[in-house]
């Protein structure tokens, strides 16, 4: 065929051509139709839609996790100190023990003769205390963990030994009044 006459019937055919799309379902009913006329299975070309909604649920799911981490709650400074050195917390609940069992004792002996003292320690105790919350926040912070862990570890027995310190003071004091009691004579 020649090119003129490809264009002669072109224009012949002019206005005559289907150019509408097929109804919905027209492959599947023309494959069902092949099928039946030569009795083979033709292959679906339908691709699963399950990645759809499969993909949706991820991208929530990944928002949800971000949001939760970025604003959900942040664990406390004590939380952060054990997971970055777990032995702290077994030897923080030990010496927390022992110093609160001796604070009590030492308020237990308070009296008009030793208030001042009494006072004094728990001021200092406080700033022990104080001391001991900045180098939790130092460890957290990234700071040198053996030196910081080891100025925690001073820091409680320096709180015990302060305790125990006064605690003999406040004994030698009522020795003290107990003896000039025993010794004045009316």
């Amino acid at each position: 065929m020649s090119k003129d006459s490809l264009d002669q019937l072109f224009e012949r055919l002019q206005g005559e051509f289907d150019i509408e799309e097929p109804q919905r379902g027209h492959q599947d009913r023309f494959l069902d139709k092949l099928n039946q006329s030569n009795g083979t299975i033709a292959i679906n070309r339908k691709r699963p839609t399950w990645w759809k909604p499969l993909s949706i649920a991820a991208s929530v799911l990944l928002v949800a996790v971000l949001g939760y981490k970025a604003f959900g709650p942040q664990p406390s400074l004590e939380q952060q100190v054990v997971e970055i050195a777990p032995e702290v917390s077994q030897t923080e609940f030990y010496f927390a023990n022992l110093i609160e069992q001796q604070v009590q004792q030492l308020k237990d002996e308070k009296s008009p003769e030793t208030a001042q003292l009494v006072d004094d320690t728990l001021a200092q105790l406080q700033r022990l205390a104080n001391d001991y919350k900045g180098l939790e926040q130092d460890l957290v912070n990234g700071g040198d963990t053996k030196i910081i862990l080891n100025a925690m570890i001073i820091n409680f027995q320096t709180r015990i030994d302060l305790l125990r310190e006064v605690l003999s003071q406040i004994e030698n004091i009522k020795n003290l009044k107990l003896n000039n009691d025993e010794s004045f004579t009316i």
